[in-house]
């Protein structure tokens, strides 16, 4: 079942990528929303009452349009924490992409000064795979060091303009699904925050 939803997950990942690579070539300028941004995400210990943890880490995501507000979206996204319990640890990097939604409070006012874009709001679906290491995963003969996994993130944000296509992303909040065999149900289910800046390319 799980490889089932992986096959599944990477299939509309890619589907998505080649649509949005056959709509750049086909619509000229080209033009793309490319984020930078620090994360952290709420995990659990299996088997502990909370046995609750955050990850650090950071991501860099770019989005491009397809048709009105709606585009495909891609992430890479890395993450780290210590000492969970005595002596654990875990990394999980991540690729995943999918549709987005985008909806722009206002357009580009260049007209005459070329200078800043307003304020938008997205959601997005994303679905790819994670690879965990440094951290301990279950087997069928036990545990090993490194794991992969099905990877999917639904939630959005909120991105501010400021001046020559720069800005922030003042908030982004996301639900992250991950399928790494723990012997206790095989899911995990967290809460990811994250905070950066943003670039908005558009060909002259």
């Amino acid at each position: 079942m799980t490889t089932t939803f992986r096959g599944c997950a990477l299939l509309l990942a890619s589907l998505t990528l080649a649509l949005a690579a056959q709509a750049q070539q086909q619509t000229s300028p080209l033009s793309a929303d490319l984020a930078v941004t620090y994360s952290t995400e709420r995990a659990k210990v299996v088997s502990a009452d909370c046995g609750c943890f955050w990850l650090q880490g950071g991501s860099v995501d770019a989005a491009v349009p397809l048709f009105r507000g709606l585009g495909a979206a891609a992430t890479l996204d890395g993450e780290h924490s210590a000492n969970i319990l005595p002596g654990l640890d875990l990394s999980k990097l991540a690729f995943m992409a999918g549709p987005r939604y985008t909806l722009s409070t206002s357009r580009w006012t260049n007209r005459v000064s070329k200078l800043s874009h307003g304020t938008s709001i997205f959601g997005e679906a994303l679905f790819g795979t994670v690879h965990g290491f440094n951290g301990s995963f279950a087997t069928q003969s036990g545990f090993q060091d490194k794991a992969n996994s099905l990877s999917m993130q639904f939630g959005g944000g909120l991105n501010v303009g400021l001046a020559r296509g720069f800005g922030v992303r003042a908030i982004e909040l996301d639900y992250v699904r991950t399928r790494f065999r723990n012997l206790a149900g095989d899911s995990q289910n967290d809460l990811r925050l994250a905070f950066g800046v943003t670039y908005h390319l558009e060909g002259r």
